[in-house]
């Protein structure tokens, strides 16, 4: 084994043995680090955003300059040549439109010019996939157009070339967590995606001011377009989440926490068709990065009704100390560091506030070191240099062993029986099932009479079928 390869092992396992609630070594570095990348290594926002490479080179040279345990192999994820190649409107881009060093802004749109009606929940309902290509693509899209409208060239060649754009970027990031792995001895920090149905609503379908108003006008149509959303988010997390059950599904939260809605709208709506998801994911040894945006403290008690370890709960605005209080007993927590400090904050000021938080939060073990919220060009370079030494200097425990080179295995079944929680169990059945597009039953119709193997006919249907269902709604979900 390399000195690179025993560096990355011991990280590994450091950050590992963090997220499952334990005791490592010390305490982990992973900071959620995005346009401060840009920054530190020369860039500006616009390069690392229409450049992938340069984000890549960036986040490299951070890891490797800082020595930080785990890092996301991209923070900077919006890729705007895949989001010029789409169309997508809902999109401020660096140099276009908005400065070049400003990092990439989403544009909501008004509410009357909603990506979904008030009027279309049901087509919603009926078949979420197909609503998402035959109704929210045409309209977020400046070059794709609405089935039986006429078609030309260049909305064609938008899905090619979107579609093509979008595994390019993908399969990009296998050899960037090997550079991260072989070259700095960083881990990657999370694994897959997922959002909550109700905040896809929000940020992408009705938005806000939207959805605000269908919890006072219609709010079974919006608790039924979650429950019909729910299967689907839950695949696209399940697919993408870590094989080997080490690092979590990242889930970013938005816009479940007051002031955006109030705790009984978030027990009718939010909670009940979250819940199961997060416990399905736990089922199969998914742990799930609740990246709390904004202030959660109003449904800790919520987040205390899930398995042990089977979240990290990520504090942004909340109070970092209050949440240990309330939550440690059960899941390991990161965050916590305002980024107002680490950005406009003397280093006096961050050092004393990271050696309380030490102190106080990390001293039993469960916690990992990061901004409360992604880090952008405002961040200061030194800040995050003497956060960086603090927990070097004192985030070492003192009463544990060095670490085995072997990261530990998934989470022990015995944290609680897996087999017992009804996650998913008992939820409708969708019409279009997750991770295709059109179903088989379907196609077979068209298709001459099969010999042979109908089955492996069919299989081969619906692996191709899978990239046009992840084309869709990784569209929806990461872009």
């Amino acid at each position: 084994m390399t000195d690179m390869e025993q560096l990355y092992q011991q990280r590994l396992n450091r950050y590992v043995t963090a997220l499952r609630n334990e005791k490592p070594d010390r305490v982990p570095l992973r900071p959620f680090v995005a346009e401060f990348t840009a920054k530190y290594a020369g860039f500006t926002c616009q390069e690392v955003v229409h450049d992938y490479p340069k984000a890549f080179e960036a986040a490299v040279k951070c890891a490797k300059d800082f020595d930080w345990d785990a890092v996301v192999p991209n923070m900077v994820y919006v890729w705007t040549g895949l989001a010029q190649a789409a169309g997508l409107r809902y999109y401020g881009i660096p140099g276009i439109g908005i400065p070049h060093d400003v990092g990439f802004n989403y544009i909501e749109p008004a509410e009357d010019q909603a990506f979904m009606k008030a009027d279309e929940y049901d087509a919603l309902i009926a078949d979420p996939t197909g609503f998402l290509y035959d109704v929210w693509l045409p309209r977020v899209s400046t070059e794709v157009c609405r089935p039986g409208a006429a078609s030309t060239r260049r909305n064609h060649l938008a899905l090619v070339k979107s579609a093509m754009a979008m595994l390019s970027y993908f399969y990009a990031f296998g050899p960037q967590l090997q550079r991260l792995r072989t070259e700095c001895g960083t881990a990657s920090a999370i694994a897959g995606i997922f959002k909550a149905p109700f905040d896809i609503l929000a940020d992408k379908l009705r938005g806000y001011i939207g959805l605000t108003m269908d919890m006072h006008r219609q709010p079974q149509k919006v608790l039924q377009a979650c429950e019909a959303l729910m299967p689907h988010l839950c695949h696209v997390g399940l697919t993408t989440a870590d094989p080997a059950g080490l690092v979590p599904i990242g889930f970013w939260m938005h816009r479940g926490c007051v002031p955006f809605i109030n705790p009984r709208q978030f027990e009718s709506h939010y909670w009940p068709t979250l819940k199961p998801i997060i416990e399905e994911f736990w089922k199969n040894g998914h742990q799930t990065l609740f990246y709390a945006e904004g202030k959660w403290r109003h449904h800790f008690d919520a987040f205390l009704e899930l398995p042990e370890r089977s979240i990290v709960f990520h504090v942004d605005q909340d109070d970092v100390f209050e949440a240990h209080r309330r939550l440690h007993q059960k899941f390991a927590l990161s965050g916590g560091i305002p980024n107002y400090l680490l950005s406009y904050g003397q280093p006096a000021e961050v050092r004393d506030f990271c050696a309380r938080v030490l102190d106080e939060v990390a001293k039993d073990g469960g916690y990992i070191m990061d901004a409360g919220a992604i880090m952008q060009n405002d961040t200061s370079i030194e800040n995050l240099r003497v956060m960086t030494e603090v927990v070097r200097e004192r985030g070492v425990y003192s009463d544990y062993p060095p670490l085995a080179a072997t990261p530990p295995a998934k989470v022990p079944a015995s944290c609680q029986a897996r087999e017992k929680l009804k996650g998913m169990d008992g939820q409708p059945r969708p019409g279009v099932q997750p991770g295709i597009c059109f179903p088989w039953e379907e196609k077979a119709k068209e298709l001459p009479s099969i010999t042979g193997s109908q089955d492996l006919v069919r299989k081969v249907w619906e692996d191709i079928e899978a990239f046009g269902n992840m084309y869709i709604w990784q569209l929806l979900l990461s872009f």
